[in-house]
């Protein structure tokens, strides 16, 4: 006799090995046992490459959902699979925070290492949350194309994204990143930039950082974006200036606490489409990913793309 069929959805489990500098390998046999635990099948995605997770995951029947382990960078390089487009629908979404960067899973009160409490919201009512497509423009007007799930950000929070590099490796997430926005405060310069959002004027002039966000919070706690909302369709757009290293201390300090959105330097507001310009090549993170230079960017929010199993 043929055993049983389980009535549970099946799951892709995607695990970066290099997640959290190798946390989420080493967490791996605490995780199976919950899953087995639970009765939920479930097929292991070992990619140290998100190029090759996503392949292997585009390439999986589509009932299947998956299960990300690891990042926000984790997740951003499985979005083009879950994303739900027109004749094309996308996966289901679960998140296990286990990466250096944890944003988009802590907006959602997800913490590293609950597995218990992560698996407990599949249970939960599945939710469709928004997306943001950004195209980095090049000078014809035409470029490259992501998705992100969290944010982006230019300027200041990029070049701190890159000094992350070069932090003690015992410290991780927030501490991390506060390690390495000190350092970049003393390379502090501004360009100027030209924000249109909707199609009307929002801030032109010296700026150190603009972000676009769908969710609120970057670099391991940064409350960027404190009123943003992933499911409203909209985007939020933050950005500083004109202002000294000083002031820039006391933004990013009253960031922290999601506190700065009434200081005369910090000028946001939500959107559905924002195009940012600058004057200069200004280093980006999208998802806090380093993605190079760039002068401009558009960036549209796609309402409701994505079903998030355990938000």
């Amino acid at each position: 006799m043929s055993a049983p069929q389980s009535s549970v959805p099946p799951l892709a489990v995607v695990l970066n090995p290099n997640a959290g500098g190798g946390q989420a390998t080493r967490a791996w046999p605490r995780l199976e046992a919950e899953l087995k635990r639970r009765g939920q099948p479930f097929e292991l995605i070992l990619e140290s490459s998100g190029d090759d997770a996503l392949a292997r995951i585009q390439a999986l029947p589509p009932r299947i959902g998956v299960l990300a382990v690891g990042g926000d960078g984790t997740v951003g390089a499985l979005l083009p699979a879950l994303v739900s487009v027109p004749k094309r629908p996308g996966r289901p979404l679960a998140v296990v925070p286990l990466g250096t960067g944890n944003d988009f899973a802590g907006m959602l009160g997800l913490r590293p290492g609950q597995f218990a409490e992560a698996l407990d919201r599949l249970s939960f009512q599945p939710r469709d949350v928004d997306a943001l497509e950004v195209r980095i423009l090049e000078g014809d007007g035409a470029g490259r194309t992501h998705v992100l799930l969290n944010g982006l950000g230019l300027g200041f929070d990029a070049a701190v994204t890159t000094n992350m590099a070069h932090a003690p490796a015992r410290l991780q997430g927030f501490m991390r990143y506060a390690w390495a926005a000190v350092a970049t405060v003393r390379e502090l310069r501004l360009a100027d930039v030209q924000i249109t959002l909707d199609g009307q004027p929002f801030y032109s002039g010296p700026s150190p950082i603009v972000a676009v966000m769908n969710g609120t919070r970057y670099g391991g706690g940064f409350r960027i974006s404190p009123q943003s909302n992933p499911r409203d369709g909209q985007l939020d757009v933050v950005a500083g200036g004109p202002m000294n290293r000083l002031q820039l201390v006391g933004l990013m300090l009253r960031v922290l606490r999601g506190t700065h959105l009434d200081q005369p330097q910090v000028h946001a507001a939500k959107g559905h489409e924002v195009t940012v310009r600058w004057d200069a090549p200004t280093p980006i993170h999208l998802d806090g990913d380093l993605h190079g230079q760039v002068t401009a960017i558009r960036v549209r929010v796609l309402e409701g793309v994505v079903k998030l199993l355990n938000g």
